[in-house]
């Protein structure tokens, strides 16, 4: 494919019929075409692997996949047939499954510094009821989260704190404060400020950047001097970190943590783990003259082919050497990426960032500031090499011929990118209206 002659009529009317039905043209406003250069998103048919193809019939090799969701590829053998062994036997009951029994035996050996697990469908579902349950133990309101991290849930304690507010009350975004990552005395002094009002502190325990030593430890005994829950988000760390994710990692546990996206590899599935004193608050044990918190109640979060899936990832990681295959994976490319930048003139401008199994990219302009047009110049040239990224989130379904692929469109793409750059803009390359951010608050 080319830049000039990649047409998707079809996938063009499929985004018309979809704005025409669904608010926002996507079930998730990461997945809206606003974040694809103008008639430039293309609508999935399917998958298979580490390929998608278009309604158009156009082939991409996929990074990102199901928004990080899909860690071992489209359609994995193992986890498709462990689906489809329950699909038969029925998914969903008047009273639990001996299906959940496995599934949380599964998931409290794969990350042993959890006591219990709670299953649903979300992550918003986990990180709010995370938050609820630090709030009832506390007995306080006000919720710490941190700064850096862009998404924790779509409830109004977090979505409050956006630039797409609308409809939240003040008085809930009243109850949050925030801490920078990474900065220990700043976020003491958070806490100095609200004496005996944090709950909890709900962050990423790494993102684009590894920890500084010592910070996650440092954390953990601020929370126990001061109080309050320490909630690990391990959405994506879960999983791409270890199998037991950054908490095994980096060997400091959480109070709460919450996991999702890659547990299921696609089928929905999300999970609260955590200490056994907090997560029977939630329980039917006798607890005395405590209330009881209404913890999680999902209709479908213990549906049995999605608990399968989940114990099949979870086999399949481990068995597997998953996660070491993604740190591979995301070296070869982000080596590759790097070296085609440099060679193009463009080094200091197309940046790869975070850690091998979980690479994004920056798209800087001439000033070395992030740029919404030049980073939809370069997504119309890897769309036109047949490469679908919005990240360079690796899957293990990868391997080397399309990585080096993927090196050589990026090497197209940051040639064009040096072209603009010389001449100082980027409109001429960029074919109609630059992409948006996903947090802003007009349409």
């Amino acid at each position: 494919m080319d830049t000039e002659v990649l047409d998707l009529p079809l996938s063009r009317t499929a985004n018309e019929r979809l704005h025409a039905m669904i608010p926002g043209g996507a079930h998730t406003y990461a997945k809206g075409d606003d974040q694809y250069p103008e008639n430039l998103a293309p609508v999935i048919s399917h998958g298979s692997g580490a390929h998608v193809w278009d309604v158009d019939g156009n082939r991409y090799i996929e990074y990102g996949s199901g928004l990080r969701s899909v860690s071992l590829g489209h359609a994995h053998p193992r986890v498709i047939e462990a689906v489809r062994r329950e699909l038969d036997r029925g998914s969903n009951f008047v009273r639990p499954s001996i299906v959940e029994v496995a599934a949380a035996e599964r998931f409290l050996a794969t990350v042993p510094t959890a006591e219990m697990v709670k299953f649903a469908k979300n992550g918003s579902d986990a990180t709010s009821a995370a938050v609820r349950l630090a709030r009832a133990a506390t007995g306080r309101s006000r919720v710490a989260l941190c700064s850096d991290h862009p998404f924790f849930s779509v409830d109004d304690w977090f979505i409050g704190t956006t630039p797409m507010s609308a409809g939240i009350p003040a008085a809930t975004t009243e109850l949050i404060a925030t801490f920078p990552y990474g900065d220990l005395a700043a976020t003491e002094e958070m806490l100095t400020r609200y004496p005996d009002e944090i709950a909890c502190l709900i962050l990423e325990p790494a993102t684009a950047t590894e920890p500084p030593p010592g910070y996650l430890a440092g954390l953990r005994e601020l929370a126990d001097r001061h109080g309050c829950v320490l909630i690990f988000d391990e959405m994506i760390t879960g999983f791409r970190w270890s199998e037991a994710g950054a908490q095994g990692l980096y060997g400091v546990v959480p109070d709460l943590s919450t996991f999702g996206k890659a547990l299921g590899n696609g089928f929905a599935v999300s999970a609260l783990a955590g200490r056994r004193d907090l997560m029977e608050r939630g329980g039917l044990r006798d607890s005395g003259d405590r209330d009881r918190v209404f913890l999680l109640s999902t209709t479908h979060g213990a549906e049995t082919h999605s608990l399968a899936a989940a114990m099949a990832v979870q086999t399949t990681y481990v068995e597997e050497g998953i996660t070491a295959r993604l740190h591979a994976l995301g070296e070869r490319l982000a080596a590759g990426v790097r070296d085609a930048a440099e060679a193009m003139g463009v080094g200091d401008h197309v940046v790869v960032r975070g850690r091998a199994s979980n690479l994004v990219f920056a798209t800087l302009d001439e000033n070395l500031q992030p740029s919404q047009q030049y980073r939809t110049l370069f997504l119309r040239r890897l769309l036109a090499g047949g490469v679908l990224a919005p990240s360079f989130v690796v899957s293990s379904a990868l391997d080397d011929e399309d990585i080096d692929r993927t090196v050589e469109v990026v090497a197209q793409a940051c040639a064009v990118y040096r072209k603009a750059l010389d001449a100082g803009d980027p409109a001429p390359w960029l074919v109609g209206r630059p992409v948006k951010p996903v947090f802003r608050r007009l349409a």
